[in-house]
């Protein structure tokens, strides 16, 4: 059985995270609707986080994405490829890999990072002086939408961006 959430907006304008209905797992990964425009594979790696953040803002610009959203792509990938590697690692073998994919849903960008970890992303209140625990906020904050899917093969976080013009 595949679980998922997606944090939506609520009447008072807070997000919040409700169940919804997943797409169907294909080797791990949600199917999606639209075309994979780049999928990166890496090590769980602190090192390889840069290579990731310059992929995505790369992928979106080149694909024609509205104005800052490749940075703020950048960015919420970077919150949540962090999280793969520090928390996702949970129980899996250190040589297991995490999975970055860039798609398209319409207007929106969407980037999924899959990692073989089924725990599930906690989001955390952070007190003024903690120095962690700010990642999944940061994504909620700047995302259109967020969330996570358990697959066969581990977990898949996502966020998603309005990032063209509707058509």
């Amino acid at each position: 059985m595949i679980e998922a959430a997606e944090a939506v907006e609520t009447v008072e304008g807070l997000k919040s995270v409700k169940p919804r209905t997943p797409p169907v797992a294909v080797r791990g990964a949600p199917e999606r609707d639209g075309p994979v425009l780049g999928e990166k594979w890496i090590p769980r790696d602190p090192q390889c986080l840069a290579s990731v953040r310059r992929f995505v803002r790369d992928v979106a610009a080149d694909w024609g994405a509205g104005e800052d959203v490749p940075e703020i792509a950048e960015l919420l990938a970077s919150e949540l490829v962090t999280n793969a590697i520090i928390h996702g690692s949970v129980g899996v073998p250190e040589t297991s890999r995490i999975r970055v994919t860039i798609s398209r849903e319409c207007r929106l960008l969407v980037v999924d990072v899959h990692d073989s970890c089924s725990a599930l992303p906690q989001p955390r209140q952070a007190r003024d002086y903690d120095l962690r625990g700010r990642g999944l906020a940061i994504v909620q904050m700047f995302s259109h939408r967020w969330g996570w899917e358990l697959t066969p093969y581990g977990k898949s976080v996502w966020f998603q961006l309005v990032a063209w013009p509707a058509l």
